[in-house]
């Protein structure tokens, strides 16, 4: 569905939210394979960090929700050169239930997982377009795919991230730009080690990036992981609401 991406020497990607877990595991995955990788995140010093232990990578400290700030590092990047792709990392997560609602936190996950997706493809996307070439990926959750216990917060923002890949991807491709959205099931990451109950298949940021570059190199849209879990996600996305609500009661006891 995409254009296969499997030579990276000499590409030039922007990784998104790359200070810890999955974005810093596809950073350094990708170096490794020859790209030249540009990170961004809030945190300057884990940036410097990775740097320091990149050779010819460099550390762009950024808060996506900063609409300006986003779009003066997308010119500063696209003045050194054409970016081969953006892959958007960056996100929030705090477990919530309606019976505790936040709305100041709910407002934090919109801002970081969405609007701040929506800052980067537009800052983006014109330079792009007028390349005809170039791959946007976002990474959404398999917690989108259907409403989820504790998942107030979060769910709803990745479900915003796959239907926009998906519009994106309508809309791009026939002008030769590729789009794929991650769907992760349970990674070790910051973000999930608050988590206060057993996730089913978890797996380690090496291995998720491992699976997207696979992905990447096959040309998918969707990449999901790991597929013993995602599968059968993918299958209650098909049940209907009332054997939906009745199963996730069960297993999660909520």
């Amino acid at each position: 569905m995409n254009p296969p991406m499997t030579d990276w020497r000499g590409r030039r990607v922007w990784l998104v939210g790359a200070s810890s877990g999955i974005g810093a595991a596809v950073a350094h995955a990708l170096h490794a394979q020859g790209a030249q990788v540009l990170v961004s995140a809030r945190s300057a010093e884990a940036l410097e960090r990775f740097v320091l232990d990149h050779p010819g990578a460099q550390a762009w400290p950024l808060d996506v929700t900063d609409e300006a700030a986003v779009a003066r590092s997308a010119r500063a990047l696209l003045g050194q050169g054409p970016i081969d792709l953006v892959v958007y990392c960056a996100g929030h997560y705090h477990g919530m239930r309606a019976t505790a609602l936040d709305l100041p936190d709910l407002k934090r996950h919109l801002d970081i997982n969405y609007l701040g997706a929506l800052h980067v493809v537009h800052a983006l996307l014109p330079a792009l377009l007028a390349r005809g070439s170039g791959h946007i990926s976002l990474i959404s959750s398999v917690a989108g795919f259907r409403g989820l216990p504790k998942s107030l917060a979060y769910g709803p923002t990745k479900a915003a991230l796959t239907h926009l890949a998906e519009t994106l991807y309508l809309d791009l491709a026939p002008r030769g730009l590729g789009v794929s959205v991650v769907h992760p099931g349970f990674v070790q990451t910051p973000l999930t080690a608050q988590n206060d109950f057993t996730m089913p298949a978890l797996i380690t940021p090496e291995r998720a990036a491992a699976d997207m570059l696979d992905g990447w190199a096959r040309g998918r849209f969707d990449i999901h992981f790991p597929k013993r879990f995602t599968r059968a996600m993918k299958l209650l996305r098909l049940l209907p609401y009332r054997p939906f609500f009745a199963l996730v009661r069960r297993a999660t006891g909520l």
